[in-house]
């Protein structure tokens, strides 16, 4: 029996640690429908794609990972952080999706998705602070991921109507395989109000 099957074939070679850098457009449509409430936290950095454009909107921003990629403070697992660093409000970033090998299961890759979204929203809402993650649309409509949206902290689904390209190689660049949305928690919002979703062109 066959434990692992990838998504979709790409034809190209996943990156270690699924670091993919995230499209300034892609930042951009969250800061176009939400406004983060003071400093930023970007715990999974990369080479600092996110949180350039978060300062570039006037965001101070605290950019950790847990590898070295030449920006931010390196060999920071979130995992490990029981807390938001001292005077951060808010955490946002692209999550492993845990999807990138062949020596992964495919239920543990699902696994490890839900694990970081759920230790991201324990330390948000002991914050009293805002998460916004940017998943796969699919991936929202796991029973696992649906109970945890369905907490009463989710605030917007911003749905990305433009499917991201990873990979730049120009006229040989393939589209992209999978649409994508950010989805924002508040744990200060009203609960007795229904969380929004907005189509993002």
């Amino acid at each position: 029996m066959e434990l692992f099957r990838p998504v979709h074939i790409s034809g190209y070679a996943r990156e270690a640690h699924d670091f993919y850098p995230t499209p300034d457009w892609v930042t951009a449509c969250l800061l176009r429908h939400v406004r983060l409430r003071g400093q930023v936290w970007e715990p999974c950095c990369g080479d600092g794609a996110i949180a350039r454009m978060l300062q570039a909107h006037q965001y101070p921003v605290v950019a950790s990972d847990a590898e070295d990629r030449g920006f931010g403070t390196a060999g920071v697992d979130v995992f490990a952080c029981d807390a938001f660093p001292p005077g951060c409000g808010a955490l946002v970033t692209n999550p492993p999706y845990g999807d990138g090998g062949a020596s992964r299961k495919a239920t543990n890759a699902s696994s490890g998705m839900l694990r970081f979204v759920r230790h991201a929203l324990d330390l948000s809402m002991a914050a009293n602070g805002q998460l916004a993650l940017l998943v796969r649309f699919q991936w929202m409509a796991g029973k696992r991921a649906a109970a945890m949206l369905g907490e009463g902290t989710l605030d917007s689904v911003l749905v990305l109507t433009r499917r991201i390209r990873w990979f730049e190689m120009g006229n040989k660049t393939n589209a992209g395989q999978h649409h994508h949305a950010w989805i924002v928690f508040d744990a200060a919002r009203d609960r007795s109000q229904p969380a929004r979703i907005v189509f993002d062109q």
